[in-house]
């Protein structure tokens, strides 16, 4: 990074940075693409393959605009060993996959809705009222097709079912459901996180150092949170590829810019102010327009990329206060696909949007804030306006202490407060049940999120936040230098990228956001602990370079290997645990002996708290069974419940079937409805992931799944 002129980069990094840009630009684009076409109910097999030839296609030519700055890496070895790196990652992922069928967590209601999709063809999906009963089945009181993650849309002659969160995920799995079934789903995962690995990588190759992308994708890679969700079909893996690639491209796009403007001029969009010209300028701002539709583009598979959206504005407003014109495009292109994400689930997931409104609309209107103070300032920029003379000479030490200010003070807030949320929230009365199993006093407020950075250590270890601190506080103060000795400094390329990296990562510390089990609620660190390890294989690759040039050579590999083991000990020691862990293996052999029970004229009914929780979507899914469920007040009420299973199954009945109650929690919740035919057709004990609140998690626990079958009694 210090030589304003390094050579260019090999030809193999090349073409893996247009590989990875081209992948995440697929993965964006066919998920917006296949949200229409799932709309329209066409989403089969042919048509999914020929989306997703035409999107990759168009994908890999656009991303031919990928600009090769100065500064790579040179030859072709540092990038095959990244590539080696990641491979080994990405099997190790995919060999340990979890099997989360059951939609008790997130990644099982992705799965489920993947499953939907491939099999209707459609998102949302319409239900044949005469399929469970006609229209009044759905106007017995306490009957409904919804359950956790599956939302009853429109009306009793016309109901759907909704599918919860963002389209994209299932879009892109339901292709290996569809042409190789559950075992290539469960691997799909990997091969997303392992791009994203490999995206980060070259990124770090580009801005450390040439060998230091391998290191920094084994150390990403190795951290369990990371390897925790790229083990299961969260959304997560698809978010980490196109952000990692966003980065990557803003960051050769920022390089691009200042190469042209150090070389004298404007024809790529980074000299004097004033529009870029000529052929390269029009490639620099078409690759800048990519960047920001990756970055913004990830709407389509998480709803909250929206946060990184918003940092884009101010990062860009300073670049464009500078002079550089390709800040705006960037702008455009993520305002552009933010807007068409969120138009998206308007259409197809807008139940989901209600559900998330009371954090969705603030973070909105703080966009629409954030733009307009900005475009103020901007404003008052050009009109001659800045910062006081003694404000900017001290500018670089003034970043470099609010830095370690903000991250002492967001380590010792648990000596100063305890956050806490609405008690009557759905989530906190979980908390409160986890504080009663654990021995904890029953607060179900509580968020902990003032331990977030706790959280942080428990993967990596303090001594690896300590490094990343001080890291980042001296890459600030090189910030603050480069703005306050203005023209001709050359801008950090990598600023960008960091700035908005970082500010995700205070954000998310500040306020999770997220039920605090673990290790489920550390799937909200996922950018903050790749920024920690990057950070740390950054100061180890700077140390490792002041004693080479000093002549100190054993030194210098010393002390990088030292620094790299801050990370890598605490990193390893955290995830050895679950280094071969297989999280709910069996559930799908489960899931089989329950579709084998149930026969084609079957409704299913679902009567019990656990067995509304998680079959109604995999009976009509993966079993192709018609599927209701009781609703909590008629669940508490047995003989309205029996009740209402009568009434059901008469209607059934006048439409040739016969309704089959399922139950999930005791063979109780069936023979307490007079159910005939009781039948236990699942009883496994299984390992699930642990549920803890103030401590690391360091293994599983077993999950008992037993599922019991019965008929509705004649004559009531």
């Amino acid at each position: 990074m210090d030589d304003p002129r390094p050579p260019r980069s090999g030809r193999t990094t090349l073409v893996l940075e247009r590989a990875v840009v081209a992948l995440a630009l697929w993965t964006v684009s066919l998920g917006l693409v296949g949200s229409v076409i799932a709309l329209l109910g066409a989403w089969h097999p042919l048509v999914a393959l020929t989306a997703l030839l035409v999107t990759g296609a168009a994908s890999w030519r656009v991303s031919a605009r990928v600009p090769d700055p100065r500064g790579g890496a040179r030859g072709p070895w540092p990038a095959l060993l990244l590539v080696l790196a990641v491979l080994a990652v990405t099997v190790w992922t995919g060999v340990t996959h979890s099997e989360q069928i059951l939609p008790r967590r997130d990644s099982a209601s992705y799965l489920q809705a993947t499953v939907y999709v491939a099999e209707t063809g459609s998102r949302p999906v319409p239900v044949e009222p005469e399929s469970i009963g006609g229209p009044q089945a759905l106007e017995i009181d306490g009957i409904t097709l919804e359950s956790p993650a599956f939302y009853e849309i429109g009306s009793a002659d016309s109901p759907t079912v909704q599918p919860q969160f963002m389209p994209g995920p299932a879009l892109w799995y339901s292709l290996p459901w569809s042409i190789a079934g559950a075992e290539a789903t469960f691997w799909a995962p990997a091969v997303f996180g392992g791009l994203a690995l490999l995206a980060l990588g070259l990124l770090v190759s580009r801005v450390v150092g040439p060998w230091w992308g391998a290191p920094a994708a084994l150390l990403v890679g190795a951290c369990f949170p990371w390897l925790h969700t790229s083990r299961s079909t969260y959304s997560e893996p698809l978010a980490g590829l196109t952000l990692a690639a966003g980065f990557l491209l803003l960051t050769l796009v920022a390089a691009a810019a200042e190469d042209a403007r150090a070389a004298g001029g404007g024809p790529a969009g980074g000299g004097p102010p004033g529009r870029a010209t000529g052929a390269a300028g029009r490639g620099l701002r078409l690759a800048a327009l990519l960047a920001g539709l990756l970055v913004g583009g990830t709407t389509i598979v998480r709803i909250d990329a929206l946060r990184e959206t918003m940092l884009l504005v101010p990062v860009a407003a300073l670049l464009m206060a500078r002079g550089r014109t390709w800040p705006r495009d960037v702008l455009v292109g993520a305002a552009a696909s933010t807007i068409v994400g969120f138009l998206v689930a308007g259409v197809v997931s807008w139940r989901y949007l209600g559900e998330i409104a009371g954090s969705l609309v603030p973070l909105v209107a703080l966009v629409l804030l954030m733009s307009l103070v900005c475009w103020w300032l901007l404003g008052r920029a050009r009109a001659g306006w800045s910062l006081p003379a003694a404000v900017t000479g001290r500018l670089p030490g003034l970043l470099a202490g609010l830095v370690v200010l903000v991250g002492v003070g967001l380590a010792l807030r648990p000596l100063v407060m305890t956050v806490r949320q609405d008690p009557s929230d759905p989530g906190a009365m979980y908390v409160a049940r986890m504080q009663a199993e654990q021995g904890l006093t029953v607060d179900g407020g509580r968020t902990y999120a003032e331990h977030s950075v706790q959280w942080l250590s428990w993967w990596v270890g303090p001594a690896a936040l300590v490094v990343a601190l001080l890291a980042l506080a001296l890459l600030a103060h090189r910030l603050g230098s480069a703005w306050r000795d203005g023209e001709p400094a050359r801008l950090p390329a990598w600023g960008a990228a960091l700035l908005v990296t970082t500010g995700s990562t205070l954000l998310t510390l500040w306020r999770p956001g997220i039920t605090p089990d673990h290790p489920w609620a550390d799937r909200r660190l996922l950018i903050a602990l790749p920024l920690v390890l990057v950070l740390v294989v950054a100061a180890a690759a700077w140390a490792t370079r002041r004693l080479a040039e000093r002549g100190q050579h054993p030194a210098a590999a010393a002390a990088g290997a030292a620094l790299l083991a801050v990370a890598a000990v605490p990193t390893w020691l955290a995830t050895a645990p679950h280094a071969t862990e297989r999280i709910e293996q069996g559930e799908l052999a489960a899931v089989e002996q329950v579709c084998a029970s149930l026969q084609p004229q079957d409704v299913v009914l679902a009567v019990d708290d656990w067995a509304v929780n998680q079959w109604p979507q995999v009976s009509r899914g993966m079993c192709e069974v018609p599927a209701l469920a009781a609703e909590g007040s008629l669940r508490d009420d047995p003989e309205a419940l029996a009740d209402a299973a009568q009434q059901l199954d008469a209607l059934v009945a006048e439409r040739g079937g016969r309704v089959l109650l399922l139950a999930n929690r005791d063979e109780a919740s069936l023979t307490d409805l007079g159910a005939t035919e009781v039948t236990q057709v699942v009883d496994v004990t299984l390992e699930e992931d642990m549920r803890i609140l103030e401590e690391r998690p360091d293994g599983t626990t077993e999950l008992p799944l037993q599922v019991w079958t019965g008929r509705v009694p004649a004559g009531g």
